[in-house]
């Protein structure tokens, strides 16, 4: 009969994404994991099949998390609009005190990697599409209530929003003044083509 596991693996799963969130895949050895999701390595290769392996579910953890936030954000508030600049405020400014890594996991995991891990490149660059897709659906909605332009595509919106939300998170490292930015985000909104 076959063991059954001894642990919650959502929270393991929790532990081990806040743990390669801040550390970076590289730089969190397998004595990092063991020591903060309480599993020796022969549970966590049992249970995950590798560190690769905790790491794609960490990186889908991380993924369902923004989701699951950007979900929250279009039931509390009407306008497409206000769910994007909420969100992108949460990202930018709400992590650099409640997350562990003020970046964000996907980016630094496109940045982190070589081709050596090109599938875990794959699996970030598909969950990192998942989030645009979402982008899309709130600016086609925008568009369609012609609250932004409809003379840029939904696509090309997206990808700008996530070049911005990169680069403020950066810059929130290195200046993190709330009140700017806010002021920076609401600038985003406020330009051609928003």
């Amino acid at each position: 009969m076959a063991k059954t596991a001894k642990f919650d693996r959502q929270d393991v799963v929790d532990r081990a994404t806040n743990l390669y969130w801040k550390k970076g895949f590289h730089a969190t050895s397998m004595r990092n994991l063991q020591d903060e999701i309480d599993l020796r390595p022969g549970s966590i290769y049992a249970a995950f099949g590798s560190k690769d392996g905790l790491f794609k579910e960490a990186l889908r953890n991380y993924t369902d998390m923004g989701l699951a936030q950007l979900e929250q954000l279009t039931v509390e508030y009407d306008s497409p609009i206000t769910v994007l600049k909420a969100f992108i405020k949460a990202q930018v400014i709400d992590s650099q005190e409640n997350a562990p890594n003020g970046v964000c996991m996907l980016s630094k995991t496109i940045s982190e990697l070589t081709e050596e891990n090109q599938d875990l490149i794959d699996i970030t660059k598909q969950h990192l599409a998942e989030i645009a897709n979402e982008f899309i659906v709130l600016i086609k909605q925008a568009q369609d209530m012609s609250l932004i332009k409809s003379n840029k595509s939904a696509e090309d919106l997206a990808s700008h929003l996530q070049v911005q939300i990169a680069g403020l998170r950066t810059f929130a490292k290195v200046h993190n003044d709330k009140d700017k930015l806010d002021a920076m985000i609401e600038d985003i909104f406020s330009h051609y083509p928003f």
